[in-house]
């Protein structure tokens, strides 16, 4: 009989949900002692992402896979392109969630259940059982105060939140700026943002709230939750900073190697590491001016190229050739990686992350600011240029920015929307490799990859919150 108490851990759909939750769950068996199921929502749409991940994972023995009955995904949601991706989450999983009480009962009712932030639903099913349900956030401690504020906002507010003359202020947290809010919380009246304001509502409902996050990161907004009178009274669980948890492990493709043998011939921090994580994409135009941006920059690169998307249409010129569909040649100013070779390497839809940021002669990351790619960025040393696209990363940028210290933002073109120019990417990708700025953050975030490993260590911080938790659960296990 297994002694150890049996905690189940529930990410959602989304590499970016389920990679820090995985890493979370290995955590929590190798350094805390407790057996843990992953709870897998799956579909009737395969994923090949996913797959390679977990068959690629060296999973320890106490952590088992537990997949979801899958759930038969409706292809008008999937394919109805006016169906944003938050609304396709929330629906999916869902419909999934209706098999977790007899999942949960088949695996004997584990002692917890740590639950996404958007499968709240997992609380109902655990109260009937009894099992405290506990939730893992996997964006920042400033999101965190975002999400618990917001009910009260909503209350408060009638008109959209981007009409408001003021930023937003979070009690005892930096404000937000309205045109740096999620996209999800820019207009009310969509799906979207009811699914977002459902979610958010139930989160005092936790046991506890697991913030993939560190104190010498946050110190401001992790102190606001645990003690301003607001968070208090709603009354906010107690919040666990446990970060920063990342990906440890890669596996590497031929091509994956080639790039790295010619890292290995760069000079120390002189490699800017360009990508957009697993599902950014960039216009034709705006691609184009990036190509430009680096190669009048005469920094040396590595670029993950994509398939650009194109408001206007002309990203599907690309479609008619499924040859040519990953080739980067198709999507790049005629003779770039001619004038370019030696300088850059360029290689289709994927890169290493991880192992090309630990890499000693990575020394810059144009990244969209998901908040795994932060902490990876930051973890290793590695000062950022910041190019948010989606969810919630204009709110990491502006703080990488403006409260942290470790980050420079680009410019949009005067008059022209959304865009960045070639010179603004020159000068930026030059002043974070070479620049007078770009020392001060390089000082900065090496002082929190030093901070970062303290927080994990056995008397650190990070391992002390989580250990906290874990004690507690092996006290009250039967």
């Amino acid at each position: 009989m297994n002694r150890k108490p049996h905690v189940a851990v529930l990410p959602n759909l989304g590499l970016g949900h389920l990679i820090p939750q995985l890493e979370f769950a290995k955590r929590l068996v190798v350094h805390h002692g407790i057996h843990v199921s992953l709870l897998l929502i799956t579909t009737n749409e395969p994923s090949p992402a996913q797959d390679q991940l977990l068959s690629s994972s060296h999973l320890p023995p106490d952590l088992h896979i537990v997949p979801l009955p899958p759930v038969e995904v409706d292809k008008k949601i999937i394919n109805d392109g006016d169906v944003l991706v938050l609304t396709r989450l929330c629906v999916i999983t869902d419909h999934s969630l209706r098999s977790l009480k007899s999942v949960l009962i088949a695996l004997g009712k584990p002692n917890a259940l740590v639950t996404d932030i958007f499968a709240t639903q997992a609380f109902d099913v655990c109260k009937e059982l009894l099992i405290p349900t506990y939730v893992y956030v996997t964006t920042s401690a400033a999101f965190s105060a975002f999400m618990l504020y917001l009910p009260k906002l909503d209350s408060d507010v009638n008109c959209e939140f981007i009409d408001l003359p003021e930023p937003i202020q979070v009690p005892g947290c930096s404000p937000i700026r309205t045109h740096d809010l999620l996209d999800q919380a820019r207009n009310r009246k969509i799906d979207e943002y009811k699914w977002l304001l459902h979610h958010f509502s139930r989160l005092p409902l936790a046991s506890g709230i697991f913030v993939n996050s560190w104190k010498d990161l946050e110190p401001v907004s992790i102190k606001s939750i645990k003690e301003n009178p607001f968070f208090k009274q709603i009354p906010t669980p107690p919040i666990h900073p446990i970060g920063p948890i990342i990906k440890q492990e890669e596996t590497l493709s031929v091509v994956d190697v080639e790039c790295l043998k010619w890292l290995d011939k760069q000079p120390p921090d002189s490699v800017i590491f360009v990508t957009f994580g697993s599902g950014g994409t960039l216009s034709f135009e705006q691609q184009t001016e990036l190509a430009w941006g680096l190669e009048l920059s005469q920094q040396r690169f590595i670029w993950v190229v994509r398939k650009p998307t194109d408001s206007t249409g002309a990203g599907t010129f690309f479609n008619a050739g499924e040859t040519n569909e990953n080739d980067p040649k198709v999507y790049l100013p005629e003779g770039f990686l001619d004038r370019t070779q030696g300088v850059g390497f360029v290689v289709s839809s994927w890169a290493p992350q991880v192992t090309i940021l630990g890499h000693h002669s990575t020394g810059g990351f144009l990244s969209h600011c998901s908040w795994n790619s932060v902490l990876e960025s930051i973890v290793h040393g590695v000062p950022l240029v910041t190019w948010p696209l989606y969810a919630e990363q204009r709110m990491n940028s502006t703080m990488l920015v403006e409260d942290i210290g470790v980050a420079i933002k680009p410019k949009m073109e005067a008059g022209q929307q959304n865009i960045v120019g070639r010179k603004e990417i020159e000068r930026v990708v030059g002043m974070v490799m070479e620049g007078e700025e770009g020392k001060v953050i390089r000082s900065r975030v090496k002082e929190l990859k030093e901070s970062a490993t303290k927080a994990l260590d056995s008397s650190g911080s990070s391992y002390e919150s989580l250990s906290c938790v874990a004690n507690y659960w092996k006290a009250n296990h039967n």
